[in-house]
């Protein structure tokens, strides 16, 4: 399937494209966003390659929110620079915005039209040519498998059929970065998975980059990359693996009857901390099978239960910043939704 290129705004673009490494769609160097005395955002350094799934990875408050509103153009930084696509977000937003997608974690779809008549708003907006806009809805419904309900009133849909047709519409305009905030939010596993078969055929077949947020620890390890985020600063970049070998080898879990006594057995015969956590000592060791038989030998009170795993991407983040990630609050994207309104009105 091949999808036309229509790029409104590139002929009044005021400024060229920025120099980008040959692999590099997004470039990031000292981003800060000062809110007054707070400062949301502390200097962030990342680049994306073409192609690949980038995971933004932090608990609410991190600053991941603030950081894609800048990239797409919905906020303006304090100080750095952020170019996406080769242009300064700053200096040339709207050739930044027409080629990029964005899907927001809020729904933002006119639930009393059909899925088809949601589409065409959005073509013309981005000014899809007449010749080919009824052709090129056609080809995102079907990849996002919503064909046989292009004409069925919206509000009909699944809260998973809605996030495929913000999906569909956040490529339907051919853009180079689809950006998407929290893909999956409050939806049920299995339909979570489908999204992302959805996801990752687009890439395969369009080559299209993806920024997304989440704070999902399962749903970052879809992505090729990972930067892990909190308190507005990039604490650890890498592939899932390579961010789990910072854990080590194998992580333990001990229940034992009486915790504090058998946490200071333990650092006393194990040279080992333990951390309790949720009701048992968690420990992280290079071999968990030939650690085991230590542990249980140096625990006198009684073991109610042993696990041992490898390490998760929650392992990770409980290393790097001494707490689990949490889960977002109910409404955590108050910038995004405030600006999200604005966001076909700002598309000149």
């Amino acid at each position: 399937m091949t999808l036309s290129a229509s790029v409104p705004g590139e002929r009044g673009s005021m400024t060229g494209p920025a120099p980008e490494p040959a692999t590099s769609v997004i470039g990031v160097r000292g981003l800060v966003k000062r809110y007054g005395p707070v400062e949301a955002v502390r200097g962030i350094d990342l680049d994306v390659h073409r192609g690949e799934v980038f995971g933004f990875l932090g608990p609410n408050g991190a600053g991941k929110s603030t950081t894609i509103s800048i990239l797409c153009t919905l906020l303006r930084a304090s100080s750095g620079t952020a170019h996406v696509a080769g242009f300064d977000v700053q200096r040339d937003p709207a050739a930044v915005r027409a080629r990029i997608g964005l899907v927001f974690q809020d729904p933002s779809l006119d639930d009393q039209l059909t899925a088809r008549e949601n589409l065409e708003f959005h073509a013309l907006i981005y000014n899809v040519p007449r010749a080919v806009r009824r052709q090129r809805i056609n080809e995102v419904l079907e990849m996002v498998g919503l064909g046989d309900r292009a004409s069925s009133l919206v509000r009909t849909f699944s809260g998973g059929m809605k996030r495929r047709l913000e999906i569909a519409r956040g490529i339907l305009h051919d853009p180079r970065i689809l950006f998407l905030d929290e893909p999956t939010q409050g939806l049920d596993p299995q339909t979570r998975s489908r999204i992302w078969e959805h996801l990752q055929e687009l890439r395969r077949r369009l080559g299209v980059t993806i920024f997304m947020t989440t704070h999902y620890m399962d749903e970052a390890e879809y992505c090729d990359r990972i930067a892990i985020i909190d308190h507005g600063r990039i604490v650890a970049q890498g592939t899932s693996d390579q961010l789990k070998q910072m854990v080590g080898g194998d992580v333990v879990s001990v229940i034992t009857a009486d915790d504090v006594r058998a946490m200071a057995e333990i650092e006393r015969a194990l040279d080992v901390s333990p951390v309790l956590q949720d009701g048992s000592l968690r420990m992280e060791v290079a071999d968990g099978a030939a650690f085991v038989p230590r542990l249980i030998g140096a625990v006198s009170a009684p073991v109610r239960s042993v696990t041992v795993r490898r390490p998760s991407l929650d392992d990770v983040f409980l290393k790097l910043t001494g707490r689990a990630i949490r889960d977002e609050d109910a409404d955590p994207l108050q910038a995004m939704r405030a600006m999200g309104a604005r966001w076909a009105g700002r598309r000149r």
